[in-house]
């Protein structure tokens, strides 16, 4: 199936260019998102501006137990699959952990008391796009403010991220992960 809206062509303006490769590793081609994105210099700008693939004030595996759980809940198999296939192993999640991001949960046997918190996280703002107050207190007693803030400006990031490739029907990367 085509992607609704086709992807820019090489060769991308300078600025774009220059985004590209920052964020792809050498001799990869640039991702159907990105290139997407590129048709519009402005809303690429806006993207990535937007994007916390930073070093903030999470663990890279905080961070990406985040994307991956908010991603497969939002059923956005495109982007759930670039990370598992690039982040995964290099944060130590397991098969098992892969999996349950898609098809688990929280109180999965898995996972430690930490990542269950991130997943709980993840489920609330789902479901609820709100956080109650036990929830709060754990969080506040696991990390700092800026960290509580970047966690949720990251689980709706990537929220926005799954609309996109979902709703855009974005065919799946080649060398990317697949939902079980």
């Amino acid at each position: 199936m085509a992607a609704r809206i086709a992807p820019a062509e090489a060769p991308f303006p300078v600025d774009i260019q220059t985004a590209l490769d920052k964020i792809m590793p050498p001799g990869q081609p640039p991702l159907a998102l990105f290139t997407t994105l590129a048709r519009d210099p402005r809303l690429f700008g806006k993207f990535f501006s937007a994007s916390l693939l930073d070093r903030g004030h999470l663990s890279l595996r905080q961070r990406e137990l985040v994307i991956h759980r908010t991603t497969a809940l939002c059923r956005s198999e495109y982007e759930w699959g670039v990370h598992a296939a690039i982040f995964a192993a290099r944060v130590e999640l397991s098969a098992v952990q892969l999996a349950s991001t898609v098809d688990g949960g929280p109180d999965d046997a898995c996972w430690s008391d930490e990542d269950r918190l991130l997943l709980r996280l993840c489920d609330a703002l789902h479901r609820h796009c709100t956080v109650d107050d036990t929830l709060w207190q754990a969080l506040h007693a696991q990390f700092s403010d800026e960290a509580v803030l970047e966690l949720l400006m990251l689980a709706g990031f990537y929220r926005t991220v799954s609309y996109l490739t979902n709703a855009l029907q974005l065919p799946l990367e080649a060398t990317a992960a697949r939902f079980s």
